[in-house]
């Protein structure tokens, strides 16, 4: 049977299921019981929709009359309002209505803007996530945060929006490359320090598995994962407590992201490296201890992810910090972790955060 399983989430704007397996797109019954309407909009890039377009596009003409696409710029640096309007541009001139249905196709990106958009035309049509890389399947897919880039800030421009369904067809990770599968494993590790301290020792086991790519591990990677995240959005859809502990090394990570240029690194290894800064100042902080971040570090650098920050002078790390979502009334806010399983949002000293940041920059690797 193509889906393996299926995880729940339950938002008080929406609930909706997740679809995990193999060979779900193009199984018609993957697609019934969602809005009826007389069009459908495949949103994809070209390197994704060469590989899986064609498949979703037949399946969804067995419950559409129309069927279109529209193909977005690969990459981080184009989520951005030109590429966002090349959507709004396709809506308009093909006669959108309120009722047609969107359906991202591709990792983050794709996924993050085609929910924007939906957001925002025509005040909100319904959109359905089909992510395509591993960071995606288990993250950016699942929870309706969509959004675009501002060059000073990441993701600091978009809308809470859940999608009517997330399909995640496990078959589409034999073609990620080795790069970006290695940046999706940083949120698989996520969960583990934030909120299951088995998972994570079940990942520090199953890594070179993962790395592998063999599918019963990703197939529960990518299961826990999403438990986890549908459990957490499902408490605080809107991120104004709980959910923020999923940002755990996001807020070093944006920093990097923007500061270097978006797509210098992958969104991922950015994480990466930021969950090892993130434990650094949790165990600088006295919380977790140093064994706890030297653990981290270690599962961190073996998933083939950065674990020494970039050089970037202190100031400008906290200066990019301080634009971070979470931050409050200019004090930078970070999600730190008393013990495997634990943790929390709260400042720091910038001068402690300082120190963390050129203590780990100036490590050998």
């Amino acid at each position: 049977m193509p889906v393996a399983a299926t995880v729940a989430v339950a938002t008080p704007s929406r609930r909706y299921d997740i679809l995990i397996g193999t060979r779900l797109l193009a199984a018609a019954d993957t697609w019934r019981g969602l809005p009826r309407a007389a069009h459908a909009v495949v949103v994809s890039n070209p390197a994704v929709h060469v590989l899986y377009g064609s498949a979703l596009e037949a399946a969804l003409a067995n419950h559409y009359g129309q069927v279109s696409r529209v193909l977005l710029p690969d990459g981080e640096r184009y989520k951005d309002w030109p590429a966002l309007q090349t959507i709004f541009d396709h809506l308009l001139g093909t006669g959108c209505d309120r009722k047609t249905v969107l359906f991202a196709l591709g990792g983050g990106v794709v996924g993050d803007m085609t929910g924007f958009a939906a957001a925002t035309y025509m005040r909100g049509v319904p959109y359905v996530q089909v992510p395509t890389t591993l960071l995606a399947q288990v993250d950016s897919s699942v929870g309706g945060k969509t959004a675009i880039n501002h060059a000073l800030g990441k993701n600091m421009i978009g809308a809470f929006y859940q999608p009517e369904r997330v399909v995640v067809d496990l078959d589409t990770l034999a073609t990620l490359p080795r790069r970006e599968l290695a940046a999706g494993l940083a949120e698989v590790i996520k969960y583990g320090p934030i909120a299951d301290a088995g998972f994570l020792d079940w990942i520090e086991a199953h890594l070179e598995h993962l790395l592998a790519r063999d599918a019963a591990a990703l197939a529960h990677a990518v299961r826990r994962s999403c438990e986890i995240k549908a459990e957490v959005v499902g408490a605080d859809e809107r991120e104004s407590g709980q959910r923020a502990i999923l940002n755990f090394g996001h807020t070093f990570g944006h920093a990097i992201e923007a500061g270097l240029g978006y797509g210098a690194w992958l969104h991922g290894e950015a994480v990466g490296c930021g969950m090892v800064l993130a434990a650094r100042l949790s165990a600088a902080l006295g919380l977790a201890d140093a064994a706890f971040a030297a653990r981290l570090e270690r599962v961190v650098a073996r998933a083939g992810l950065p674990v020494r920050p970039p050089a970037m002078p202190v100031a400008r790390w906290l200066e990019l910090m301080r634009l971070d979502k979470k931050a409050e009334a200019g004090e930078i806010q970070f999600v730190l972790v008393e013990r495997p399983g634990e943790a929390f949002v709260r400042a720091a000293p910038d001068a402690l955060v300082g120190r963390v940041i050129a203590a780990a920059a100036a490590r050998t690797p």
